[in-house]
């Protein structure tokens, strides 16, 4: 359970909430209200509200109707809602792929040009929306995805440099397979771990580093 935030403008930007000079949110602790706290939501859809009183759906943002039509739109100014928390595109990224709805164009028109502020994000932060973004039963989509809007290049860099490379197909095929039955296992209450499918990432880098390392005249275990 949280409270109900809201905005942090004007007059709001005190000792509880603070930006830095780039516009990434570092404090937001600012109390609101109920309608305040659902439009500084990230997603119209995810801004919905039950109310056990009456079993109703409160609405602020239409989001119901974006329901409906299957699309993802960013409440606010989605460039600078990505520059407050860059984590807000990987978000959109991972609803998208889990629930199979297209993103809005004005929502992923600025997520080409701002991956990069993904690189202020702590890496912890990195590793625990990876969880969500891998582990949810939907992450073959969510990859391609990744890929689609450059986003995987801040979060496995030496993964997508290798399948780039002229001989990268197979690797991409590995990763998608692996991907594939990590789905398959989720849906069938398996269970998964990070590991494995940080070894798949990582498993063609890692293999080209030991081979130039044993062409440099390393021994194979201390190579590896």
């Amino acid at each position: 359970m949280a409270t109900f935030r809201a905005a942090h403008e004007g007059e709001q930007l005190d000792a509880h909430s603070r930006q830095s000079d780039g516009g990434m949110l570092l404090r937001d602790n600012v109390y609101g209200s109920l309608e305040e706290d659902a439009l500084r939501r990230d997603l119209t859809v995810n801004a919905l509200y039950y109310n056990i009183a009456d079993f109703s759906i409160v609405d602020y943002a239409d989001g119901v109707a974006d329901l409906n039509k299957g699309v993802l739109r960013m409440l606010g100014d989605p460039e600078t809602r990505y520059r407050e928390d860059p984590v807000r595109m990987l978000r959109a990224v991972r609803f998208g792929g889990k629930l199979g709805f297209t993103l809005t164009p004005e929502t992923e028109e600025p997520i080409w040009e701002l991956g990069e502020l993904l690189q202020s994000v702590p890496s912890a932060r990195l590793f625990d929306e990876s969880l969500k973004l891998f582990m949810g039963g939907s992450c073959e989509e969510t990859f391609h995805l990744l890929r689609h809007y450059y986003l995987i290049d801040y979060l496995f860099p030496m993964t997508e440099e290798a399948i780039n490379s002229m001989d990268g197909e197979p690797f991409l095929h590995m990763i998608c397979d692996a991907l594939y039955n990590t789905d398959q296992r989720i849906a069938t209450g398996k269970p998964v771990t990070p590991a494995f499918l940080f070894a798949v990432f990582l498993w063609e880098p890692v293999r080209r580093l030991y081979e130039d390392r044993l062409e440099a005249g390393e021994p194979p275990l201390q190579a590896m």
